[in-house]
């Protein structure tokens, strides 16, 4: 299953690239179709692999795949009524190397979520926020590349698989501001749930995340209230992103890629 999910976000991507600059934009059809099949097949095998007969497998490979998985989902979404094109091959490339790092690199992290019904929202919500904020972190350097290529003045600016430069911003803020809710309350949840937030081992993952809640929280403020706009954003953003991905993988990429 693995292997025809791979294979139908391959097709997606190249059918997506070929025609990114043709006159009438990318295929839609077949673009999204293949996507939409290909998110459908990595769903199974996922489905698969992290719910075992011991209980649930949430090793870093399957988190980093389900979060690919979100993000080429929300995006394909996205396509019917937006102009994202440029975003998708990333999307759908960051889905490839995900799935096939949990299809080559086996991990296993058992969990029991059943006896936790609290921990399954504080998951949820903190999946959530983070495929968000990642989301952002893709609009935000498209819209690095669109300010770049108005400054150029080149043609491709004007495409018609290009969004307009307005539209990605506020797009963009949208996105920073839905995920800085879901953030939120990810670390609400978690001080409400979660004895062990602090502890030796995994305080670095709740401050990283505070970190960058203040940066986000800032960045709102920036914009919104003092009109901040333009490459401190998109720096802010993407620097968010990192942060968050410190924050949620680091460690652990450390302890089950690394030392095992």
């Amino acid at each position: 299953m693995s292997i025809l999910a791979l294979t139908l976000y391959a097709v997606a991507t190249i059918a997506c690239l070929s025609r990114l600059l043709h006159h009438q934009g990318p295929n839609k059809t077949l673009v999204l179709g293949a996507a939409m099949t290909a998110v459908a097949c990595h769903s199974a095998w996922l489905y698969q692999d992290i719910f075992v007969a011991s209980g649930q497998n949430l090793s870093l490979m399957n988190v980093a795949a389900l979060v690919s998985l979100i993000i080429a989902l929300v995006l394909s979404l996205a396509a019917f009524k937006l102009r994202v094109w440029v975003i998708l091959p990333v999307a759908y490339g960051f889905a490839m190397v995900n799935l096939a790092g949990a299809t080559l690199l086996p991990t296993h992290y058992i969990t029991h979520l059943e006896t936790h019904p609290e921990i399954v929202l504080h998951i949820s919500i903190a999946l959530l926020s983070y495929s968000t904020l990642m989301i952002a972190g893709l609009f935000a350097t498209l819209l690095g590349f669109l300010d770049y290529q108005l400054k150029q003045k080149r043609k491709p600016l004007f495409h018609p698989a290009l969004p307009p430069l307005m539209t990605i911003e506020k797009q963009l803020f949208q996105l920073i501001f839905i995920g800085t809710l879901l953030l939120s309350l990810s670390l609400a949840s978690g001080f409400l749930f979660l004895n062990d937030m602090f502890a030796q081992g995994k305080a670095h993952k709740a401050l990283l995340s505070i970190i960058a809640w203040f940066l986000y929280v800032t960045l709102l403020w920036g914009h919104y209230i003092k009109g901040w706009r333009g490459k401190p954003v998109i720096y802010a953003t993407v620097i968010g992103a990192f942060v968050l991905t410190l924050a949620y993988f680091g460690s652990r990429f450390v302890k089950e890629i690394i030392l095992t």
